[in-house]
């Protein structure tokens, strides 16, 4: 099938053209996960809510589909994650991005570290490097033979590395990001990189954990020229003081944040407009938005303080309205959501 070259420019071009062409552009990046079927199994499209006696507590994959298809068509996140198998479904055979703003983007690899379901202990043990999907299939959902001539449907994957402080492992995981770079760069594909926090450490203890991330993105991207480097960085918020420091050691450098666990509204809320004023240049939030009661709603006011428009209680207290005027029963009240409980 071939794709139109014509489509318009995706929100998130823009906003790297913007910030390439001046570091001090205040455009901010927003996406979403929803990738958690490549690490958390049967617990992956989050729990229904409200909960209904009868019913399984985790949502079905097809009404978690339906919700990635409404958060598309809202059009306020510039990218979607999310697994090549959802990718398949959305992104090639109905084309849910094809005129829409919206940027999908695929896993490209699956580090044991994120295999986090309930009947397992991966997450207890040094990461390894893994690799489930091929470039081939993210951009057109098969194997090729030879080159092919239609346009991808998908062209982003993120590339997961999680370091140990450990000289063996850490040097098989740069092997493989070497090697998916080089495929990356053959197929013209693109790539945004996550590094994570040490999983397992096993007595190698580290002073400073943010400090060590910073140090070992900035050694891995200083052997990578401009045609292998990623777009963006996606790691987690070490604080101000850690996110400030690779800010300023590179300002071309477009840095986001992950989200991890659920935790309140204000949390999620008070993380983006943290890290945002340190220097983050993105948000890709998981849990925060696939937990929340209404996520549309949710990400009504990630957009807002992304771009700098209230403040993280401003948009508690909103989006508490938004489910009261809506009927929707709150799993805290607002007094228990204004609080922020993991800084």
């Amino acid at each position: 099938m071939t794709r139109s070259t014509h489509s318009p420019l995706k929100s998130l071009d823009q906003k790297l053209q913007a910030i390439a062409s001046d570091p001090t552009n205040r455009s901010f990046i927003l996406a979403d996960a929803k990738d958690p079927d490549m690490g958390l199994g049967i617990a992956a499209p989050g729990p229904r809510w409200p909960a209904h006696p009868g019913q399984s507590t985790w949502r079905s994959m097809p009404e978690f589909l339906e919700i990635i298809r409404q958060i598309v068509r809202q059009g306020l996140v510039d990218l979607m994650l999310m697994s090549p198998s959802v990718n398949e479904k959305l992104a090639i055979d109905e084309q849910l991005f094809e005129g829409s703003a919206v940027t999908p983007a695929a896993r490209a690899n699956d580090t044991t570290d994120i295999w986090c379901g309930n009947s397992g202990s991966y997450t207890q043990q040094p990461s390894l490097a893994f690799r489930t999907t091929s470039i081939d299939h993210i951009q057109y959902g098969r194997m090729l033979q030879h080159p092919c001539e239609a346009s991808p449907a998908t062209n982003l994957g993120l590339y997961s590395i999680t370091f140990n402080n450990d000289a063996a492992r850490d040097r098989e995981a740069l092997i493989e990001y070497r090697r998916f770079r080089e495929e990356a760069e053959s197929k013209g594909f693109r790539h945004f990189l996550e590094v994570f926090a040490p999983n397992a450490l096993e007595g190698r203890q580290l002073a400073d954990i943010g400090r060590y991330v910073n140090d070992s993105i900035v050694r891995t991207l200083a052997g990578v020229t401009r045609a292998g480097r990623p777009v963006f960085l996606k790691i987690p918020y070490f604080g101000p003081a850690a996110m400030e420091e690779l800010a300023a050691y590179d300002p071309s450098l477009v840095i986001g944040i992950l989200g991890g666990s659920s935790g309140t509204t204000r949390d999620a809320f008070q993380m983006l407009h943290d890290a945002r004023r340190h220097g983050a240049r993105a948000a890709l939030f998981g849990r925060k938005i696939n937990h929340a009661e209404d996520q549309l709603a949710f990400i009504e006011q990630l957009r807002m303080l992304a771009d700098g428009q209230i403040d993280p209680i401003d948009a508690v207290e909103r989006y508490h309205d938004h489910l009261q005027k809506h009927r929707i029963p709150p799993k805290r009240s607002l007094e228990e959501d204004l609080q922020a409980t993991s800084r």
